[in-house]
């Protein structure tokens, strides 16, 4: 069985194949096809159902190249999973929409399905809780959004918190000062804000007092207005301490509120404040809960079946 596509420019041709055919090769090897590019089209194939399927992806990916976006494996795996799943259609909501414009110049979008619906929750909601595994962008695509709310003059601060929860009382056992003894448990936060607004108009706003990046503690006390406020990692919260900064909010403000349930540092007999407030707030108004997953994760390829091998183990030990 053959099927039959039409290539209208050849650099789409190239971005579809990778700079050493390294796409097309992974399309060849997931559905047992071989695709060959002959006279302005893609020839693909195999077995009926699997050319048929071959060429759904390899459209899709189409779409996304004719759309400006750079193909990576990472791209081409994501769409194959919805190929498999009868989704391909959706990859044209991929495309749609640009966060927030990096300092470099590069624009931050949604990669992912499950990633468009968080980022759509933040933008509809007062309070948007993301709950998913490592390198599923619930913190970067925040921040996106918390700059391009700045930006956009809709606030006036921007808060980002995580609390230092390892430290307990080992945090007197380091050097410095009290601000570079959290630092490191901060350094992520720092991280995304730096690859948004650049490291010298980050630090004018920090001066400014625009930006204030703290541990949860410092939130104790405090009315926090016009305001976009970012908790991290908060699967390492105590239920009293989600309820407190979940109150701190005041007038046109923002909360987004992200961690993994499966990363719990907290003592065994502590219940995890995220856990408990996903139960506690699913149905109230002008909360968003979004629950991301192993097909989200837009990290190295070994991270997505990382967490897939761990997510199965502990499901067959549940079992058991």
């Amino acid at each position: 069985m053959e099927q039959r596509i039409e290539i209208e420019r050849l650099e789409q041709a190239v971005n579809i194949f990778g700079s050493f055919d390294e796409n097309i090769r992974l399309i060849e090897t997931e559905f047992q096809v071989a695709v060959a590019n002959r006279e302005g089209e893609l020839r693909i194939t195999g077995e009926p159902e699997d050319a048929y399927l071959a060429s759904k992806a390899i459209n899709a990916l189409l779409t996304l190249s004719s759309r400006g976006e750079n193909i990576g494996e990472q791209t081409v795996r994501y769409v194959i999973g919805l190929v498999r799943s009868g989704r391909e259609e959706k990859v044209e909501e991929l495309t749609e929409d640009v966060i927030c414009i990096t300092a470099k110049g590069r624009p931050v979008k949604a990669k992912t399905i499950g990633q468009k619906h968080y980022v759509e929750s933040i933008e509809k909601n007062t309070v948007t809780i993301g709950v998913g595994p490592a390198g599923t962008g619930k913190t970067y695509l925040a921040v996106a959004a918390a700059v391009a709310a700045f930006r956009d003059k809709q606030i006036n601060r921007i808060i980002l918190t995580r609390p230092a929860v390892e430290a307990g009382e080992r945090l007197g056992f380091l050097p410095g000062d009290l601000q570079s003894k959290v630092d490191p448990y901060l350094r992520p936060l720092y991280d995304a804000l730096f690859d948004m607004l650049g490291a010298e108009t980050y630090q004018k706003y920090l001066e400014r007092g625009n930006i204030e990046v703290a541990p949860l503690a410092y939130m104790r006390g405090r009315t926090l207005d016009d305001s976009f406020i970012i908790l991290d990692e908060a699967q390492n919260t105590s239920r009293e301490q989600m309820k407190m900064f979940l109150t701190r909010m005041g007038f046109n403000s923002k909360v987004v509120i992200t961690g993994d349930v499966t990363q719990i540092d907290l003592p065994a007999d502590k219940t995890s404040g995220l856990k408990e407030a996903v139960r506690v707030l699913k149905n109230v108004e002008g909360i968003g809960i979004r629950q991301l997953t192993d097909q989200d994760v837009v990290r190295h390829v070994m991270v997505q079946r990382i967490i897939k091998a761990y997510d199965d183990y502990y499901g067959q030990k549940k079992k058991r």
